[in-house]
């Protein structure tokens, strides 16, 4: 693994922190964490591999009704959300940073209107159509939904994508952006308002 520059690295370990610190603080994010639990990575600037993305080992899951991360924040700790990150750079070198979570029924509803309303581009991958042969193959699932998102949203790269799942696939939705930290802004809002909606 190409290691970033110790600046490069202070930087990312730091924004990382901070971010899972804001999730962590989150109480209604505990709603919109999937049962494979939730990931969130950073990816150093010119990632090719997994173990130039930064994750939380273990994952975040569920601890006295508070989300919580089950280990460090690590460069190779995530196989799935790092590469979907990777291949998002392809199209997109500042998209550096995500994080997925739930996609119960209704959703995906109520998260286009608020996309609409924040202007973010949002796209619904349908998983049935991915190819038989990448989704059984270990690693290219998630790279084929990164270049399906980029082409179901004519070529850009969406702030949200989702999808309604398929064999073996529990429905899940994902949000990037530049950094962590607005990351983890942005889903604890769509956490809250979705909360209250549900009142």
């Amino acid at each position: 693994m190409k290691q970033p520059d110790p600046t490069t690295e202070i930087d990312m370990f730091g924004r990382m922190t901070i971010a899972l610190e804001k999730v962590e603080a989150c109480r209604e994010f505990t709603a919109l964490i999937p049962e494979v639990r939730t990931n969130m990575v950073f990816a150093h600037p010119y990632a090719k591999t997994p173990d130039e993305v930064l994750a939380v080992d273990g994952r975040i899951t569920i601890i006295n009704g508070m989300p919580r991360a089950a280990g460090r924040v690590r460069f190779g700790a995530s196989g799935h959300m790092a590469r979907f990150i990777i291949e998002l750079m392809k199209t997109d070198p500042t998209v550096r940073a995500g994080i997925d979570f739930a996609n119960p029924p209704g959703f995906s509803d109520w998260l286009s209107d608020y996309c609409i309303q924040q202007g973010w581009a949002s796209v619904m991958i349908d998983r049935r159509i991915e190819p038989a042969e990448l989704r059984i193959a270990e690693g290219l699932s998630m790279q084929w939904k990164a270049a399906e998102s980029v082409r179901a949203a004519g070529g850009r790269v969406p702030k949200i994508i989702c999808d309604a799942g398929g064999m073996g696939k529990e429905p899940v939705c994902i949000i990037v952006g530049d950094e962590p930290m607005g990351v983890a802004r942005d889903v604890c809002g769509i956490a809250r308002d979705y909360a209250q909606s549900q009142k």
